[in-house]
């Protein structure tokens, strides 16, 4: 009973008993939206920063940007996703018509897998006769397809992680060079997407059980290339414009 007790402790931070595919959907849409937010708008307001000091010019290109950004991600998402569970659908339909007229094969074809996968035939054939009489779409859904049919992708969902997340991502550098005097403005913005970048690297890695270093880097750096370029191409084209 004590061994039992600390196995299941040792591997309570799995992630037993939840959709590791639905996690990792929204994590996606919800880790790429707030970086694309925060880099996207940062290029866009550090460029136009440096290519004019006026503040009210600054704010709106942010603004523009942080409307035109969440929407965009918001309708990529949605379509990439509602493209992916119409896929899932329909292989999940195909597998229904084959289970219903021809459950022997289907049946032999899980026993397959399961051999596949290291069971011996008797064992594999068992197995797989025992699922098929709980829930032979859910056995074959999962062996074959991959697929949950009680956990499809939602299209809705991933929409609104992205424009939710994309929004508050923005809001970061649009307030860090908004609200500072001028001549603070750019370095104000780029501490707190560097910062920004950090939160959000951190934060997708340890939710995906992943190392914080690499992606804490990835982000950065990624961010402070965006800024350094857009400013220097807004500055030449500010002195080309003057």
């Amino acid at each position: 009973m004590t061994e039992t007790k600390d196995a299941a402790e040792a591997h309570a931070h799995e992630p037993h008993g939840e959709s590791l595919g639905s996690r990792l959907n929204w994590l996606r849409a919800g880790v790429l939206g707030a970086n694309d937010g925060i880099v996207s708008v940062a290029g866009l307001v550090v460029g136009v920063a440096g290519a004019t000091t006026d503040h009210g010019a600054i704010l709106m290109a942010g603004i523009a940007g942080l409307v035109a950004g969440a929407l965009s991600m918001a309708g990529g998402e949605y379509v990439s996703v509602s493209t992916q569970r119409d896929t899932e659908q329909a292989a999940l339909k195909l597998e229904k018509q084959e289970l219903k007229t021809m459950p022997e094969a289907e049946e032999r074809e899980l026993a397959d897998i399961y051999e596949d996968k290291g069971l011996s035939r008797e064992l594999a054939e068992q197995v797989a006769r025992e699922l098929s009489r709980k829930d032979a779409l859910a056995a074959h859904a999962e062996a074959e397809l991959g697929i949950d049919p009680d956990e499809l992708t939602n299209p809705w969902q991933a929409a609104w992680a992205s424009f939710v997340s994309f929004s508050i991502g923005a809001l970061i550098p649009l307030l860090a060079i908004a609200l500072p005097p001028t001549s603070w403005r750019v370095w104000t913005c780029a501490i707190a997407v560097v910062a920004g970048l950090a939160l959000t690297g951190y934060t997708s890695a340890r939710l995906g059980s992943a190392g914080p270093g690499r992606a804490v880097a990835r982000n950065v750096g990624v961010g402070a290339l965006t800024m350094l370029v857009t400013y220097y191409v807004g500055t030449l084209f500010g002195i080309t414009a003057g």
